[in-house]
């Protein structure tokens, strides 16, 4: 049997670590042609001979997109895990599934600010986007041999962060450390802050929206603290499938790179008789004021307003991880940036890149002068 060839970008984040130990676990499936890191030569260099990968990029350099397209056109890839965070490399999501490559995506901010425009190109030339979120990764496996016409309702779970039983009074003294201490899952710095506030959980809404192309208001979100039910979704007839597994991204991204087949994850199964109890209750929309303005966002299926607030996020969380911010600042940026916004959506991905410059100069400038 051949070997499926693969690409890691991203390959020293925390989504990119994972990855690579799917990939060891089955050697005997992949050949690893390339990996990318942004900065990190040394963790770049590891990977590169604990893979035996044929390429390895730094995607600092100016030269590393086109780099990184010639690799895959030239070497045939097979597939691309995604493992990159932010909005900046959205035009290499693009890129990817313009070429007709399947790719394993765990960007969702490219999703978010350019969906329809990925989404389109991806079907043009044939290239499957395998979902990478445990969330959505659930939600794809739910669906798989069912009619999206019977779909009711997309219930994605989240874990609430660490400050999902914070009183709201007590938000306005959330320091930094707080913040960055993920009860469940081992995140990257942003992703985490993005968890804390559950803005995290209003990109996957929105991501979901496009990946599977549903309508907004057949999409919720319900706390679900334990991290073992990944999604559900009940169908028409009152039935609901859910997909369980330990909070791990190694599974999803197993799923991702093996579909149609199922391989090796190094995931332990869920043992139902250990858990002694699973909780589920509604998020404090007051609390979290980063939801509450993506689903009102979700609502509009606007993708200036979704790209806006993604771009304002991100420089938000950015400037709340180097202290120029407080906390509760970061729905306060994403709001006033919302204001700003002149409601012309992208219609190409040259103006899906002006459109995130623009929010981002514009969210600077607000946590410039906090």
């Amino acid at each position: 049997m051949n070997k499926k060839k693969i690409g890691i970008i991203g390959v020293t984040g925390s989504v990119g670590s994972s990855g690579v130990e799917v990939v060891s676990a089955n050697s005997d499936l992949f050949e690893t042609v390339f990996v990318t890191a942004h900065q990190n030569m040394q963790g770049l260099e590891k990977a590169k001979i604990l893979l035996n990968a044929k390429y390895a990029v730094l995607t600092s350099s100016p030269e590393s997109h086109s780099q990184i397209l010639d690799i895959i056109k030239k070497e045939m890839v097979d597939i691309v895990l995604f493992a990159a965070a932010g909005v900046s490399v959205v035009r290499l999501v693009y890129d990817i599934v313009k070429s007709g490559t399947h790719i394993a995506l765990a960007n969702k901010e490219s999703i978010v600010t350019a969906g329809s425009l990925i989404i389109n190109e991806a079907k043009n030339n044939g290239a499957k986007i395998l979902p990478v979120d445990s969330e959505h990764s659930a939600i794809f496996q739910c669906l798989l041999g069912q009619r999206k016409q019977y779909v009711s309702k997309i219930t994605l779970t989240a874990s609430g962060g660490p400050f999902r039983y914070r009183p709201k009074e007590a938000f306005d003294y959330i320091i930094k450390e707080e913040a960055l201490k993920h009860p469940n899952w081992s995140m990257g710095s942003k992703i985490t802050i993005d968890s804390a506030s559950m803005m995290n959980k209003g990109l996957e809404l929105i991501e979901a929206r496009f990946l599977f192309d549903i309508e907004p208001e057949k999409l919720d979100v319900i706390i679900h603290p334990e991290s073992i039910v990944h999604s559900y979704i009940t169908f028409t007839d009152g039935s609901t499938i859910a997909q369980l597994g330990m909070p791990d991204m190694k599974t999803p991204i197993a799923v991702a790179l093996g579909y149609p087949d199922r391989i090796n994850s190094t995931v332990n199964p869920v043992n139902m008789w250990e858990q002694k109890s699973l909780k589920f209750f509604k998020p404090d929309l007051q609390k979290f004021k980063c939801l509450k303005i993506a689903m009102d966002v979700l609502k509009t299926d606007s993708n200036a307003l979704m790209t806006a607030m993604n771009a304002a996020n991100e420089q938000a969380v950015y400037a709340f991880l180097k202290e120029k911010i407080v906390f509760k600042d970061i729905p306060n940026v994403i709001e006033e940036v919302l204001g700003k916004v002149d409601i012309q959506d992208a219609k190409t991905i040259d103006e899906a890149e002006e459109n995130i410059i623009k929010y981002q100069k514009a969210a600077e400038e607000i946590t410039g002068r906090l």
